[in-house]
């Protein structure tokens, strides 16, 4: 580990391990298989990289996309790390020169999609070598419960007797307990070699409004975070392209990416957004998967996703360097509508799994509590803090203000779920507390009970709300197995009138967006100026070496720079990401630039610094 430490800083520029990354890495040099599950940007990479590199064999990495990994290997190559690929990019020769780099043992790292990592020649090539590590990023493509399902994942599995000697890490950022479990029997890992992290991402601001004026909410974001990166999805294309016409119209540096448009243009698109050459993409859920950039300052969802994982995956490409990015959510009941309708055109099983998942994520977007509550409970995260200050609820402070007693109506659907025999989902006690004459409340004989008809006072939107609210106080146990509802002890405190019941019947309603501004934790304030004047250079640098900007440094690392103002090499050292290679051919570059920033902004005159709990001013866009 003495030595993994070393390469931790002097190869990647960073001081310590993150949690759990030291013990994942110490399991697999003893040559140990694992599973690991981190949220986006919590490190997953290094758990295989730095073994890679000490391993005396080859490590192959399997990676889903081609852009992804390109993407990777640019940057360790960046660092001085021996990688490559081998991918239908790659011409002929840079093919066969690759294949000798590899057999000539010159290569620490091998990139490989799952469909030519099973190819035949790729099998007899690999057979020559030491491998002694093969690491599965994505893994949540093996399982048929995953959110990105893909059958050649599962071929995995054969491949493994391939190299005996070689242990097996499994990587993702969204799997559920569920999926874990078919992750580990497909891949035979030990459920004691399981690391599981915290899926808490606390530099991501979660937020939810109303969809009304839903292009002046976007164009406050996009007035906030000027001259930053972001992604907004659209459920449509043509939804898409509205948004896309409109913001180019304003003069905003945009471009579409969905379907309906050529693999040249997707192409293209995407890597002007790497490069900074495109500000934003307006996209459907297809974008993103490939996408390994850090500095995506907001991630807004125009239309609801498909679930809460769908959900944290997309917000997932937000903030990646660590640094605040905002997630916002443009909530609208009309969505909602059209959502069922879609539903209601599949097969029966298909239905009752979509109402699950869309039940999930509606108690995520209607909470009065914490927004992480919901959100960290779906993948089995129970140690959950009541309040996380980084979310609109939490930073309003206001969720218990205009919370109104709501015991009566609380009682009556407890007592309605007791009464049909904790058998039922929210859908039918509504029923029967609306006096609904639908078959199945007759076929059960619930028209007979006390509580058959005792809520047509209220709506049946207004019962959901006040459902979810019941199962997200803890009252109410929802079992997704079987779509239905149990009342836990804490229920009957409230039915035996002991305790009162506070919350809302209507949706909350929130006037405008409350953004956040992107200041990172570590620093009280940094030079904006000087910043700017770093990244122009980091551009410049990029585009000569044909490589994306964030391969040179992170955003987090130029602000860093531009807030400590380094005199020296060494002192460049010392900043976060700063490894020995990258400091060996940048630092003439960037100390010149902050030598002569210096020289005109003395430490007295650096002008207005960005404090870190800076928000935006709460204001109104005229229609």
């Amino acid at each position: 580990m003495n030595r993994a430490q070393s390469i931790l800083k002097d190869v990647f520029g960073f001081e310590k391990f993150w949690p759990l990354q030291e013990k994942i890495i110490v399991h697999l040099l003893q040559k140990k298989d694992a599973l690991v599950v981190m949220p986006t940007g919590g490190g997953k990479s290094l758990c295989y990289q730095i073994p890679g590199m000490l391993f005396d064999g080859l490590t192959i990495v399997v990676s889903p996309l081609i852009s992804l990994m390109k993407d990777q290997v640019d940057q360790l190559k960046e660092y001085g790390v021996p990688a490559l690929f081998l991918n239908s990019t790659l011409s002929a020769a840079e093919y066969r020169e690759n294949v000798a780099k590899l057999r000539g043992g010159q290569i620490k790292l091998l990139y490989l999609a799952p469909e030519a990592l099973l190819a035949p020649r790729t099998l007899a090539l690999l057979k020559d070598l030491k491998v002694d590590c093969l690491a599965v990023d994505e893994a949540h493509c093996i399982s048929q419960w995953g959110h990105d399902f893909r059958p050649e994942y599962r071929q995995l599995a054969e491949v493994r007797a391939a190299f005996p000697d070689a242990c097996c890490v499994a990587l993702t950022a969204t799997a559920t307990p569920r999926v874990r479990e078919d992750i580990c029997q497909c891949l035979k890992i030990d459920n004691q070699s399981v690391f599981v992290g915290s899926f808490n991402r606390p530099n991501l601001f979660l937020e939810v409004v109303p969809k009304e004026k839903p292009l002046d909410r976007i164009l406050d974001i996009l007035e906030w975070y000027s001259n930053e990166s972001g992604i907004i999805y659209c459920a449509t294309r043509r939804q898409t392209e509205e948004i896309h016409v409109a913001l180019d119209q304003r003069g905003y540096a945009v471009r579409p990416y969905h379907a309906g448009l050529t693999e040249e243009e997707r192409t293209e698109n995407q890597e002007l957004f790497r490069r900074d050459d495109v500000r934003i993409i307006v996209a459907t859920i297809a974008f993103g998967m490939g996408i390994n950039k850090p500095n995506v300052r907001f991630v807004i969802h125009y239309d609801l996703p498909g679930s809460i994982e769908n959900y944290y995956q997309e917000i997932g490409r937000a903030g990646r360097d660590g640094l605040k990015s905002h997630c916002l959510l443009l909530f609208s009941y009309g969505d909602l509508h059209k959502i069922r309708y879609f539903i209601a055109q599949k097969t029966e099983e298909e239905q009752r799994v979509a109402n699950i998942l869309l039940s999930q994520l509606l108690g995520f977007a209607e909470t009065d509590l914490c927004r992480r509550v919901p959100l960290l409970h779906y993948f089995g995260e129970t140690e959950v803090a009541e309040r996380c200050g980084m979310c609109d609820n939490c930073r309003d402070g206001n969720e218990g203000k205009s919370l109104v007693d709501l015991t009566i109506p609380a009682q009556m659907f407890l007592s309605c779920v007791k009464r049909t025999g904790e058998m039922f989902g929210a859908a039918h006690i509504i029923d029967v507390l609306r006096g609904s004459a639908a078959q199945k409340v007759l076929k059960f004989g619930h028209e007979v009970l006390s509580t058959y008809g005792i809520g047509k006072d209220y709506t049946t939107n207004q019962w959901r709300h006040l459902s979810r609210q019941l199962i997200q106080k803890g009252l109410l146990l929802y079992r997704y197995e079987h779509g239905s509802l149990k009342l836990t002890p804490k229920a009957w405190d409230i039915l035996r009138g002991k305790e009162p019941f506070l919350g809302r019947l209507d949706e909350p309603r929130k006037e405008q967006s409350t953004a956040q501004g992107a200041q990172t934790d570590e620093m009280a304030a940094f030079d904006s100026e000087l910043f700017e004047a770093l990244r122009k250079k980091r551009k410049a640098l990029a585009n000569e070496a044909n490589l994306p900007p964030y391969a040179i440094f992170h955003d987090r690392t130029l602000r860093e720079m531009a807030c400590v103002r380094p005199h020296s090499r060494e002192e460049l050292l010392a900043i976060h990401g700063v490894g020995q290679r990258k400091m060996e051919k940048y630092a003439d570059a960037f100390l010149e630039i902050i030598q002569v920033h210096r020289q005109t902004h003395p430490i007295s005159e650096r002008g207005n610094p960005i404090p870190v709990a800076m928000a935006p001013p709460h204001r109104s866009r005229s229609s």
